[in-house]
């Protein structure tokens, strides 16, 4: 079939066409070295630090949205028909500073400035989408922007006085919107792409019918949604990820909506596509969903790729499987059903053959009976990998637990049941004897690694803990339940 052969976007308002995109290569490289754009930092190189943090429009349904995102991880093929912004894009026409930066200088928000434009970044976005935030919202979007020497506390004031310095209705990035938005509207194209080396392939399909034909063409290539966990293959192992097949621009995969009694999330929607809808329908999960990675990572990331990449301490699939998900996995023409919990067979195997992609994942919304709980165990509160991660649905009827899901992360070489501890609990009267035998059953379940993140013992007295917890949330004996505290 006819393809295109260039990757075409704008950076900083300038239409850029650029051939022989190899799969590897990253936006923050091109940004540095090829456009000598040097404000954009590399630091950790991991998504982790914020320093790379650049801004990237792309039309949706609703219209042009700009969304902070890594650079250091982000591939460069990904944003074609996308608008680039780096902190040079800033400047106003008479040299004067942006509202977000004289908010920084003048509350004292910078030292040594390698994390500065990075911050910058990240409160621009914030900035348009919030012109008043409140500290907690400052806080959040700040998960992502790690600061070693000023200390969050002037950055924060900045952040709440920017809309001092200036509206974001006269900004740059509002004024020119129409002007933008025509311009994206003129690189979309119903063509495939493939550029870069042979040995180092970029492909972006056409259409979700496109994706399946490509792996077909192509079974081994590597599926790349939001790159954030790809993306370290790359700038921490070194590897060659071509032919590597770039999925984030189909919205087709994006989809993210109730049907009935479920929710239908397409494999390509990022955390903060699903947030609103799961804050919601699942309420429950909303201080869960903050604590996935920083705000960089949430734009970028999909609850898809958390499921194929089959990691044993992924933040999704334990509340996923508690509430009874299932996957649609296609290959070619052909879709088959099958319950999360099945998908995920040992360490790094999991049930997709080659040239199958996970298309769609559906969520059963609990039901009134239903008790519902996530929880997340790290070292750092935010943006922090789970050393214990557990999803629970328990159905409680006159008093009886008639039915218990219990999922943990980070207990074992896969996301897995807690099975023995969901009998000791199923056809038991809700209380709290019931859950302390659910909570010396875990060791019939699980018999965790000890690693960096934490040890063995501590993982199992978490998870324990974990159950006694959710008793304490959801007693409704008493007068007051006890509720800890999520902010």
């Amino acid at each position: 079939m006819a393809h295109r052969t260039t990757i075409d976007f704008i950076l900083n308002g300038k239409n850029v066409s650029v051939d022989e995109v190899g799969a590897s290569q990253t936006l923050l490289d091109y940004i540095r070295l090829d456009k000598r754009l040097t404000g954009t930092k590399e630091g950790c190189a991991e998504g982790d630090c914020g320093a790379c943090t650049v801004l990237v429009g792309r039309l949706t349904e609703t219209g042009l949205a700009y969304m902070p995102v890594n650079a250091c991880i982000r591939f460069l093929a990904s944003v074609d028909g996308c608008h680039v912004v780096t902190v040079e894009y800033l400047a106003g026409s008479d040299g004067r500073l942006h509202p977000v930066q004289q908010a920084m200088v003048e509350h004292h928000g910078s030292q040594c400035g390698f994390c500065t434009p990075g911050f910058v970044m990240s409160l621009y976005a914030l900035w348009m989408e919030t012109p008043e935030p409140t500290e907690a919202q400052v806080e959040t979007a700040l998960q992502g922007n790690l600061c070693r020497c000023t200390g969050y506390e002037p950055i924060i004031k900045a952040a709440v006085a920017v809309s001092r310095y200036g509206a974001p209705g006269s900004d740059t990035l509002i004024t020119e919107r129409n002007d933008i938005t025509t311009r994206l509207k003129a690189l979309e194209s119903d063509q495939r792409v493939v550029c870069g080396p042979a040995d180092n392939l970029s492909i972006l399909p056409a259409t979700v019918d496109d994706l399946a034909a490509c792996l077909l063409e192509y079974p081994d290539a590597t599926i790349v949604a939001g790159a954030t966990d790809v993306g370290l293959w790359v700038t921490k192992f070194l590897r060659n990820i071509g032919p590597a097949i770039f999925t984030g621009h189909l919205d087709e995969l994006k989809s993210v909506k109730r049907q009935g009694e479920f929710l239908l999330i397409g494999a390509g929607a990022s955390y903060t596509d699903c947030q609103s809808i799961l804050s919601e329908h699942l309420p429950y999960l909303a201080p869960y969903w903050d604590r996935i990675a920083g705000w960089q990572v949430r734009n970028m990331g999909t609850v898809g790729g958390n499921i194929a990449n089959g990691s044993p301490i992924g933040d999704t699939p334990p509340v996923l499987i508690a509430l009874g998900a299932e996957i649609t996995l296609r290959h070619g023409s052909e879709r088959r059903n099958l319950p999360l919990q099945d998908f995920f067979i040992d360490y790094g195997k999991q049930d997709r053959a080659a040239g199958e992609f996970v298309e769609s994942i559906r969520v059963p919304l609990p039901g009134s009976d239903d008790l519902n709980a996530a929880y997340k165990i790290s070292k750092r509160r935010d943006e922090d990998i789970s050393s214990v991660a557990v999803g629970i649905q328990v159905t409680v009827t006159d008093g009886t637990i008639s039915k218990a899901c219990i999922a943990f992360g980070g207990m074992a070489a896969t996301p897995k049941r807690a099975t023995a501890a969901e009998d000791a609990l199923t056809g038991q009267p809700w209380s709290a004897e019931s859950f302390r035998a659910a909570a010396a059953a875990l060791p019939d379940d699980f018999a965790p690694l000890s690693d960096w993140r934490a040890s063995s013992d501590y993982r199992m007295l978490s998870a324990q803990n974990l159950l006694h917890r959710f008793f304490l949330e959801h007693d409704a004996a008493t007068d007051t339940p006890i509720q800890l505290a999520t902010a």
